[in-house]
């Protein structure tokens, strides 16, 4: 396959793909449907993924990221969006951006139609994810990833 090849996922392929079932381990009402547009053309740096989320069901868990910026685009239904400490209602053409420091955010489906949106974002060698409603976190390292408690963390000082 050439350089030039591997850089292009025509729509056919993209459809024909077949898509990573995810269940959040902290959200039992977590299920997404993930094609991994960005690695499939061997982006390293980011992520580029079509996610599906069928009716009733919600993306992953209320979250915000500490060092990795993400961002949605909402291609078809419809679905609640939790931003910080309010709710939208989104739909297609809609778009969301998590800069840094990031609001925590979630998306879920109560609707009847699946949702089906573009995702992507930094994909960093470190991350940490807060998990502000359930006081944990996840700390991302490579590809392992390990959560704690947030009552566990203790402030290291070096000074002493």
């Amino acid at each position: 396959m050439s350089n030039e090849q591997y850089s292009l996922l025509k729509a056919s392929e993209i459809n024909s793909m077949d898509a990573f079932e995810f269940h959040h381990p902290l959200n039992p009402n977590s299920e997404v449907y993930l094609r991994f547009l960005g690695r499939a053309v061997g982006l390293k740096r980011i992520g580029v993924t079509i996610a599906c989320i069928p009716p009733g069901k919600e993306s992953f868990i209320y979250h915000a990221h500490q060092n990795e910026e993400e961002w949605v685009y909402i291609l078809s239904g419809q679905g609640i969006a939790e931003i910080g400490d309010m709710e939208y209602e989104v739909e297609p053409g809609d778009f969301m951006g998590f800069g840094l420091p990031q609001q925590p955010h979630h998306l879920r489906n109560p609707f009847s139609e699946e949702l089906v949106y573009l995702m992507g974002g930094e994909a960093g060698r470190l991350d940490v994810g807060v998990f502000p409603r359930l006081g944990k976190r996840v700390i991302r390292d490579n590809e392992s990833a390990y959560i704690v408690d947030e009552s566990a963390l203790q402030l290291f000082d070096g000074s002493k």
